[in-house]
C-alpha cells in the first residue's frame, strides 16, 4: 500500500475545506455533507477515533444571506460567520444524526493555543469528547477571531488539534487531488508529488497561494499545517475530498494525494507549544557566531544580536532569523523589546533566550 501505517484504533484529525461541503456559490451542499459524514461514520466502526476540522462557516452565511460574495469589511465577515455556525452545525448534526452518532461544536482561537492554561482545557474537553463516543467538530470561531480570519487558519488549527490530541495522522481533505509541482489549473505538466519527507523553501514556493473565493486556504497553508504536524511526530495526507471512500483508503494505508512523512526529531509538548501554537511577537536577528552557538544548543546571548523587530515583552514568543532572513529557531524572550535594544551586543547583557525556552527551526 506505501501510504501510512496506523496503530490499532487510531485518532485521526480530518480537515475538510470549504470548497468540499459546498456548491461554490457558498449554499451548503447537502449531499457533499452526507458523504464526507458516511465516510467518518464508516471509519469510526473500524476502530478509529474522528475529530471533524470543518471550515465552511463563512460562506454558509454567505448563502443563507444571499450575498453572493465574501464580504471584505471584517465586521461583516464576523456577523456572516455567526450566522454560518448555526446552519453548519446544523447540517453536520443532521447527517451524523442518520447514523445515531453525536456530535459537539468546539470553536477555538488562537489565545485557546496561547495561553498554557486554555490549552490544557482544549485538550481535555477534546479528550472527554472522544470518551463519550461524540464526534468533535472543530472550527475556528470566526466570530471573535481578528485577522486570523482571513489566512486559511483551518488549516493550522487542524495542525494544533493533531497536536494537542495526540493525533496519529492528519488528513486534509480539499479540491485538488494533492500537491503538485505547479499549479494544475494553469500548468498542463504539473505532476503530483506523491511523498514528501522535508517542507522547505522550495517546495513552499510550489504550492502557491490562496484557492477558492469562498474559502481562505491555499495547498501553501496545507502545506505550512503539514509541516507541522511532522515537527509534533504525525503523518499528514493531503487528498481530494471527491476521491471515492478517500478516508476509508487513507486510513487503510494505501497511498493516495500527497503524503507528507512525520520529521525525524518530535519536538516535546512544551517546545511543540512555543513553536507552533504561540505567535510570534517580533523578530531577533543574529549574527553568525550566534546562530552556530544555537546550533549546538546553546542559548541565545545579546551579544549575538544584530537587530530586532516588533514590540514584546519578556515571555513573548519571537522568530530568530540569521542575517540572510532565513528562520532559524523560535523561542520565549527574557527581555523585553526596550532592554533588547539597549544591551543588544554587549558580553554583559542578560540572556535573551534560553536553551529551554528555544526551538531549532531550521
Amino acid at each position: 500500500m506505501n501510504g501510512v501505517r496506523l496503530p490499532a484504533n487510531p485518532t485521526v484529525v480530518v480537515k475538510v475545506g470549504t470548497s468540499s461541503i459546498t456548491d461554490g456559490a457558498g449554499v451548503l451542499a447537502p449531499e457533499r455533507i452526507a458523504r464526507l459524514v458516511a465516510q467518518v461514520v464508516a471509519v469510526r466502526e473500524g476502530g478509529a477515533r474522528i475529530l471533524l476540522v470543518s471550515s465552511g462557516s463563512i460562506a454558509a452565511g454567505v448563502g443563507t444571506l444571499d450575498l453572493g460574495t465574501r464580504p471584505a469589511d471584517f465586521e461583516v465577515l464576523q456577523a456572516v460567520a455567526a450566522v454560518g455556525q448555526v446552519k453548519l452545525m446544523d447540517a453536520y448534526a443532521g447527517a451524523f444524526g442518520v447514523h445515531g452518532v453525536p456530535v459537539g461544536q468546539v470553536l477555538l482561537t488562537r489565545y485557546d493555543f496561547e495561553n498554557r492554561s486554555q490549552y490544557l482545557h482544549a485538550r481535555s474537553t477534546l479528550r472527554h469528547l472522544l470518551e463519550l463516543g461524540v464526534v468533535p467538530v472543530v472550527n475556528e470561531n470566526d466570530t471573535v477571531a481578528d485577522d486570523e480570519i482571513r489566512f486559511g487558519e483551518n488549516d493550522r488549527l487542524s495542525a494544533l488539534v493533531a497536536h494537542v490530541i495526540a493525533a496519529d495522522m492528519l488528513v486534509l481533505l480539499t479540491d485538488q487531488p494533492g500537491l503538485f509541482t505547479g499549479d494544475p489549473r494553469f500548468d498542463e505538466s504539473a505532476t503530483l508529488i506523491e511523498e514528501v519527507h522535508r517542507v522547505d523553501a522550495e517546495l513552499e514556493a510550489v504550492a502557491g497561494g490562496a484557492g477558492t473565493g469562498l474559502g481562505s486556504g491555499g495547498m501553501a497553508s496545507k502545506l505550512a499545517a503539514a509541516r507541522m504536524a511532522s515537527w509534533s511526530g504525525v503523518a499528514t495526507v493531503i487528498a481530494g475530498s471527491h476521491e471515492s471512500d478517500v478516508l476509508a483508503r487513507i486510513v487503510r494505508g494505501e497511498r493516495i494525494g500527497t503524503v507528507v512523512r512525520p520529521h525525524d526529531r518530535r519536538l516535546s509538548s512544551r517546545k511543540l507549544w512555543i513553536a507552533f501554537a504561540q505567535a510570534a511577537s517580533g523578530i531577533v536577528i543574529v549574527d553568525e557566531g550566534a546562530a552556530r552557538a544555537l546550533v549546538r544548543d546553546g542559548s541565545l546571548l545579546a551579544v549575538g544580536v544584530v537587530a530586532h523587530s516588533g514590540t514584546f515583552r519578556t515571555g513573548d514568543a519571537v522568530e530568530i532569523q540569521d542575517r540572510a532572513g532565513a528562520l532559524i529557531g523560535k523561542g520565549i524572550v527574557r527581555v523585553d523589546h526596550r532592554e533588547l535594544a539597549e544591551t543588544s551586543g554587549r558580553r554583559d547583557a542578560p540572556v535573551v533566550v534560553h536553551r529551554d525556552d528555544l526551538v531549532m527551526l531550521s
